[in-house]
């Protein structure tokens, strides 16, 4: 679901429900990459919908990062990704170099079945504070915004 979507309320679900479905969203993308590396740890966390009652309303997003050893592999993954998320239900929104300095590749895609939507950014191998950064994809997967069942608030966190 690209940002300007997040405010439509694709549905009425508990939330246990929508980061369980997060965290597999998460894991078919990882299958997708292909790529053997450091993953970040944490997991799904809750955001509110942008113009709705944040007791009621509630999107989940899940940020995470691959880190790996050659930008070679991770720009290939990129390209497995572009081919790939389309064959599983995703539609390509966005694809090629985003508007840095470093020109980022970077790749959007939703799931309208899934009610899910994916940003991911290649950030190749680079040195920070004189310390090299390994080649790493930054993952954002974010959910619709949902509505909890009636008598429920949400729970943030």
């Amino acid at each position: 679901m690209s940002e300007s979507e997040g405010t439509k309320v694709v549905g009425v679900r508990e939330q246990d429900e929508v980061n369980a479905a997060t965290k597999k969203v998460s894991s078919e993308i990882y299958d997708l990459i292909g790529v053997e590396g450091t993953t970040s740890k944490g997991g799904p966390g809750v955001l509110s919908c942008e113009g709705k009652d944040r007791e009621k309303f509630y999107i989940m997003k899940h940020p995470w990062s691959l880190a790996a050893k050659t930008d070679a592999e991770l720009a290939e993954a990129m390209e497995r990704l572009k081919e790939k998320l389309p064959q599983h239900g995703w539609k390509i929104v966005k694809y090629g170099p985003d508007s840095s300095p470093s020109k980022s590749l970077e790749l959007t895609a939703d799931n309208d079945e899934k009610k899910f939507g994916v940003h991911i950014s290649f950030w190749k191998q680079r040195t920070v504070l004189g310390q090299t950064k390994p080649p790493s994809l930054i993952i954002d997967v974010i959910s619709g915004c949902y509505e909890v069942p009636e008598g429920r608030t949400v729970e943030h966190y």
